[in-house]
């Protein structure tokens, strides 16, 4: 992938990724924003917990799933966001950018989706909470893919820099 090329395949996981995080980041909001209305009705009553928000639709590892989920949305968008700019305005800086955020985005991916494994060995949760889980776990598989495919770029890029930068012509 030289400058000025985009690799149809990278394209495509950075637009579904962005669709994925965009959803992840959408459910984990409501279930914040649900969690912390049912709190505010119960307040008085709150059973002594590890977090503050109390989740009648889930565990005890629901309040970190979801922040973990939410923040990592959030970085999955802008990320995928970043890629896309990199990835079609092409240029070894760039796609240096675009890599990196790439790693970011699937460690705290990973964190979510562990999350997400330890609230599902725990039991109950109801079906948005099942929904999240999947995202997650998609999620930590997809953006994978989608780090390797931007750092393939990034080293086609930098030799192709390389080489015209040794030759004195363009390849």
């Amino acid at each position: 992938m030289a400058a000025g090329e985009s690799s149809p395949a990278t394209f495509g996981l950075l637009v579904l990724n962005l669709a994925l995080y965009s959803a992840l980041a959408i459910v984990a909001g409501w279930a914040i924003n649900y969690g912390v209305e049912e709190t505010a009705k119960t307040a008085f009553v709150i059973p002594a917990r590890l977090f503050p928000i109390v989740y009648p639709i889930g565990n005890m590892a629901t309040g970190f799933f979801v922040i973990f989920s939410l923040v990592a949305g959030t970085v999955g968008v802008v990320t995928s966001l970043a890629g896309l700019h990199g990835v079609s305005g092409g240029g070894v800086p760039r796609l240096s950018a675009a890599a990196a955020f790439a790693l970011i985005s699937w460690s705290l991916t990973l964190l979510a989706a562990g999350v997400a494994c330890k609230e599902i060995s725990i039991g109950w949760r109801a079906a948005s909470l099942r929904t999240l889980e999947t995202l997650s776990i998609v999620l930590s598989g997809t953006q994978l893919l989608c780090a390797g495919a931007i750092h393939a770029g990034l080293t086609g890029a930098a030799s192709t820099q390389r080489m015209s930068a040794t030759y004195g012509r363009a390849f």
